[in-house]
């Protein structure tokens, strides 16, 4: 091969890495020039930036403290029926005046329930759950702490002393959690919280129910 076509690739492949070097020469420094913006976006702005001095202020301060007293719009939290499940003190056993209880709600408190406390508790509420069922085989093959673990099962929402608990305190437990069970309050809305408060407690019904819960009318197509 000629010389000439040697050097001239050479030179070629030489030119070739002088961008990608420049580049990043550029990305590895810091300059206090202003980077070239063919599109003069929201990165070139007027603006104070964290820690700076603004002197339309008396203090200097471009950072503001908050206002006292200021309240995040919808968290006054001052309903504690609501936000909290309690009334005067104790838990509440009603539903809050602002929500209305029909079967479109009791409705969508199943599908919460379903999605969000079944895989624990089971779709009957005995604790009996997949994921439940799951940790109960694992167990099986562990060998017991400290090599093993354990797992405590989910709570039978129809176990004495919790079937009676007022609907106040279950919508309390659902956003805070108990025990081992951690709180869904950043996961499930408010009102879905309390859906899910009224499907247990229609769960909890269901399997403790007599004929003399039954309406009248409906009795007879129950009947064997």
């Amino acid at each position: 091969m000629p010389r000439l076509i040697v050097y001239s690739v050479m030179v070629l492949l030489m030119v070739a890495l002088i961008p990608p070097v420049v580049a990043a020469r550029t990305r590895s420094d810091e300059s206090p020039a202003r980077p070239i913006h063919i599109i003069q976006d929201m990165d070139i702005q007027a603006k104070y930036k964290t820690q700076t001095r603004n002197p339309l202020y008396a203090d200097q301060r471009s950072m503001r403290p908050e206002v006292v007293g200021a309240v995040a719009r919808g968290e006054t939290m001052l309903d504690t029926h609501l936000e909290n499940g309690v009334v005067g003190g104790d838990w509440a056993d009603t539903l809050p005046s602002s929500l209305k209880l029909d079967l479109d709600f009791v409705e969508r408190g199943q599908q919460r329930y379903n999605i969000y406390c079944a895989t624990c508790h089971g779709w009957n509420g005995m604790g009996n759950g997949p994921v439940n069922k799951r940790a109960q085989e694992l167990m099986n093959y562990a060998e017991g702490p400290p090599e093993g673990t354990s797992w405590t099962q989910a709570r039978n929402l129809h176990d004495p002393g919790w079937s009676e608990q007022p609907i106040g305190q279950i919508y309390n437990t659902i956003t805070n959690g108990k025990n081992s069970m951690a709180g869904y309050g950043s996961q499930v809305s408010l009102n879905d919280r309390w859906a899910i408060a009224v499907y247990v407690k229609a769960l909890q019904r269901s399997q403790n129910a007599t004929m003399q819960d039954v309406p009248p009318d409906q009795r007879a197509s129950l009947r064997p």
